[in-house]
């Protein structure tokens, strides 16, 4: 039985577990849950155990992740024979193809949402990526422009975890684990191989997604912030059990395997997951609760302060993903250019905005659109934007309604055609600095 796509009602009803990492155990109908062992002889209500490992069995501790499902059928009724489906514009091969490496900075306008029925899947736009799938390095950043919901469709990404960032338009995700909703200003953490689809509650909606390769998200560490600061692991939240009626509804199945795309038919549906205990789950997470720090004397800090999330490498501090965000803050700090200050950076950056405007930037970077400027790539504040913040009285400044973030990585990103070739790309984004001309100082 297919869920149909949610109401007000259903958004405000659902509920959550609390906790970045924390050990999960939920229940969608009393005694489903196994007490005392993972695989007993006889589980409760007949379901099926079965282990979803999200790292080695012999990861450390701290970082292993696991979660046992019970569930109605096993994923093994679904190994049946799959073909080869395309979905065009998400792309996963670095170097292959019309993809291009570019020196120069790129912007785009808002993406427009489509003309015709396109759901999420249909509607993924890769405007960027790096690594290697198969060597679990690299990310993808993509769009999303859609205006159907999945209903029968469901996905399966074995290749990466999947970050999304709405912008315009709720997305009800129903997952393996459970149901979230999730609104412009917050996020959703999808592991790697979890099934989900996404419905639209809203009609048209767009976003962004990050496609990570490499190690999976966690919370950065705080050093000398201490224990408290930047997001914190009690407002990440988890689902309950949840599962689609008796599950006997067909259901189109796409899994992403090895940068390519396979299509199957099962006659049953993925999400019929009873409970599950563990600690890989999906996750939802609020920006408002982002505790921003800053300086109170002089100097902006390095952006690293905003990380709510990093994938990491081998190379310690540099990773293969941060996700940072730019929140409503206070800007207070004395005898200082306060935006962000001109760089060239070793790490990448590619770059979206949710809502409102980016302080380095006095127009043309607006709520949908993006940016990317790869590694040692020159940015910074436009012209208007440093002739404003030279010349500011430096009182104390509110940054409200404003929400920018950064999909940030130590590899350099291939730009696919799409990309280059869109009529939201805009061709004469450097021309926003071409108002910086020569400054002299002579000494007094």
């Amino acid at each position: 039985m297919t869920t149909p796509p949610p109401t007000h009602d259903a958004f405000a009803s659902l509920l959550h577990q609390s906790g970045f990492g924390n050990e999960f155990a939920t229940e969608a109908l009393p005694g489903a849950l196994p007490q005392g062992r993972n695989s007993p002889q006889r589980p409760p209500l007949g379901l099926y155990p079965e282990l979803l490992s999200g790292t080695a069995f012999t990861a450390p501790r701290a970082s292993n992740r696991r979660t046992w499902l019970y569930r109605r059928h096993p994923s093994v009724v679904n190994n049946g024979p799959c073909e080869s489906w395309a979905v065009p514009h998400w792309a996963t091969a670095p170097g292959a193809g019309t993809a291009q490496l570019r020196p120069n900075p790129l912007r785009w306008l808002p993406f427009a949402l489509p003309e015709q029925p396109t759901d999420f899947l249909d509607g993924l736009r890769t405007l960027a990526f790096s690594g290697d799938v198969e060597a679990q390095t690299g990310i993808a950043a993509h769009v999303y422009l859609a205006n159907q919901s999945m209903c029968e469709r469901a996905l399966i990404n074995t290749d990466g975890e999947m970050l999304l960032v709405p912008q315009q338009g709720r997305l009800w995700l129903t997952t393996e684990l459970g149901r979230l909703s999730v609104a412009p200003g917050e996020i959703a953490l999808l592991p790697r191989g979890v099934a989900f689809k996404v419905d639209l509650p809203d009609g048209p909606s767009r976003g962004y997604a990050c496609e990570n390769y490499g190690a999976p998200f966690a919370l950065p560490e705080l050093g000398p912030i201490g224990s408290n600061g930047l997001a914190n692991a009690r407002d990440f939240l988890a689902p309950v059990a949840a599962f689609e009626g008796d599950g006997d509804a067909p259901c189109e199945l796409i899994r992403k395997y090895g940068g390519r795309f396979w299509r199957t038919v099962q006659a049953t549906s993925p999400f019929d997951v009873v409970a599950w205990h563990g600690n890989l789950t999906p996750m939802k997470y609020d920006t408002a609760h982002f505790m921003a720090l800053g300086s109170v004397s002089f100097d902006h800090p390095d952006p690293s302060i905003f990380t709510v999330l990093t994938a990491p490498s081998a190379t310690p501090g540099t990773a293969n993903c941060d996700f940072v965000i730019f929140p409503p803050r206070w800007q207070v700090a004395d005898d200082t250019f306060r935006p962000p200050w001109f760089h060239r950076n070793v790490m990448s950056e590619f770059m979206g905005l949710v809502r409102g405007r980016y302080d380095a930037r006095a127009g043309g970077f607006q709520p949908g659109g993006a940016s990317l400027h790869n590694s040692m790539v020159p940015h910074g504040p436009d012209a208007e934007a440093f002739e404003a913040a030279t010349t500011a009285v430096l009182a104390p400044q509110r940054l409200d309604d404003t929400l920018a973030f950064m999909f940030e990585s130590r590899l350099r990103l291939f730009t696919t055609e799409f990309a280059l070739q869109s009529e939201a790309r805009d061709a004469a984004y450097a021309d926003c600095w071409s108002g910086l001309g020569a400054r002299t100082h002579k000494p007094a």
